[in-house]
């Protein structure tokens, strides 16, 4: 069975702390500090790759964890970088982020999606390095006692939905011929046989037509009700998101022709209405049996009672091979309108339109999702008062200093003093009703504020 969703976490690796040291060194009297920074985290990074067509080894591996940074060291030596880890995942992968919310219920997040051979997301950026103590030289401050600890390197629960890319989609209900149809315009080789389900997994071939050629892939045969998940229905649906055009395939010895081509619109319009406005092209098959010779003018008729007289109908044979020419040919071409009716939509968008849409419209024109997503930081509060009458600094750098460093140390403490007053902490404290002696956090340390 196509693994095609997989639940992974990725944990990138934590930065290496600088450190606070002095050089004491018979031959250099004014060495000074030399603490070294830390070297960054690795990341975690998810990279398209065309050789993988499921997500079958996330089955047995759903952990992935980068190196993390190496603490700075003396003599302004700074710390080695952690290792990253590069995840391999087939074409046409979404990446979402699971994330709780207040009220303990997950999530979704969408955070982008692989359309290209090595196209990247890092989906885990490693911390960065804490600043050694050389680093924080001035023309004030000769003598630092402070360093910063590494930052944490990010944790994420993510889920890979896989969506096959290819331009054409063959649909229908099932035993309607569509594995035959495949294997008799392309190099695919799907199972055949003589029974409804025979295919359980998507497939894709490549067909070829003159100078061009496209990707056609044979979705399992849809039920009623598989656009509220019934059989397989969400497994396949979405497979047919990214497709261009449709081929909607019919037995045309099937006793209600009509029914079965308003069935399959039906769950198409119900799972997402794009795909309803897909071109589509209805195909009758077997039109090498008798009854449909015979039948040929009643079926078109019944056909075209749902369809329309204008839209495109063709009969075939996939066991004969009759009249798969014209629709392969035919196919080419809707395919060359579909992808020049795209250019023009794009070219002629609205001058009104935000920049949010016309990202939107570049995306859909080089089908791929190579912008960057941003996620925006939510506003940070430097400080709070706890409920036993302590207060805490939450602010990110003010934390990190203090955990990098030895604040034991009266001179250490003096000068972390003064950085929080340049970071306006001290004046947070004081709003907050901070007085002389009440016990201050950060991080593993406890002050008594001044």
């Amino acid at each position: 069975m196509m693994i095609d969703e997989a639940h992974i976490e990725v944990r990138a690796g934590s930065g290496g702390n600088g450190i606070v040291a002095f050089l004491r060194e018979a031959m250099r009297p004014m060495g000074g500090p030399s603490g070294g920074n830390g070297g960054n985290g690795g990341s975690v990074t998810l990279v398209a790759d065309d050789s993988l067509n499921t997500l079958l080894k996330f089955r047995w591996r759903k952990h992935f964890i980068a190196d993390h940074g190496r603490n700075g060291e003396q003599n302004k030596r700074h710390g080695a970088k952690g290792n990253e880890i590069e995840v391999s995942v087939p074409i046409g992968t979404e990446v979402w982020e699971t994330v709780a919310s207040d009220d303990y219920s997950e999530r979704q997040a969408f955070l982008g999606e692989l359309l290209a051979q090595g196209q990247r997301i890092v989906v885990a950026r490693g911390g960065r390095g804490g600043i050694g103590n050389a680093a924080h030289v001035n023309a004030v401050n000769r003598e630092p006692r402070l360093a910063e600890a590494g930052e944490n390197g990010e944790i994420r629960k993510l889920r890979l939905n896989l969506k096959l890319l290819a331009d054409v989609g063959i649909i229908g209900l099932p035993n309607a011929g569509k594995s035959s149809l495949l294997a008799a315009i392309s190099a695919a080789q799907p199972k055949i046989a003589d029974y409804p389900f025979t295919t359980i997994e998507p497939v894709i071939g490549m067909v070829e037509h003159r100078f061009d050629a496209f990707a056609a892939v044979d979705i399992p045969g849809l039920i009623e009700g598989a656009a509220t998940g019934s059989g397989l229905g969400h497994t396949f649906l979405k497979h047919i998101q990214r497709t261009r055009l449709l081929l909607h395939l019919v037995d045309g010895s099937a006793p209600d022709i009509a029914s079965n081509i308003r069935q399959i619109n039906s769950e198409l319009a119900q799972f997402d209405e794009s795909l309803a406005e897909k071109p589509q092209i209805l195909v009758i098959n077997k039109s090498d049996t008798e009854e449909v010779r015979v039948l040929r003018a009643e079926i078109e008729a019944e056909a075209c009672s749902v369809i329309g007289q204008e839209a495109p109908m063709y009969f075939i044979s996939a066991a004969t091979r009759t009249g798969l020419d014209d629709l392969v040919a035919a196919t080419a071409q809707a395919l060359q309108n579909a992808r020049r009716s795209t250019v023009s939509d794009n070219a002629n968008a609205a001058p009104d339109e935000t920049l949010s849409q016309m990202l939107d419209r570049t995306r859909q024109m080089l089908n791929r999702d190579d912008l960057p997503v941003i996620h925006p930081r939510g506003s940070e509060r430097p400080a709070i008062k706890l409920a036993d009458g302590a207060f805490r600094i939450l602010h990110r750098r003010a934390v990190r200093l203090a955990d990098g460093s030895n604040l034991e140390d009266w001179n250490a403490q003096v000068q972390y003093h003064q950085r929080l007053e340049q970071m306006n902490i001290t004046r947070a404290l004081t709003r907050l009703g901070a007085k002389r002696g009440d016990p201050v956090r950060a991080g593993r340390w406890e002050l008594s504020w001044p």
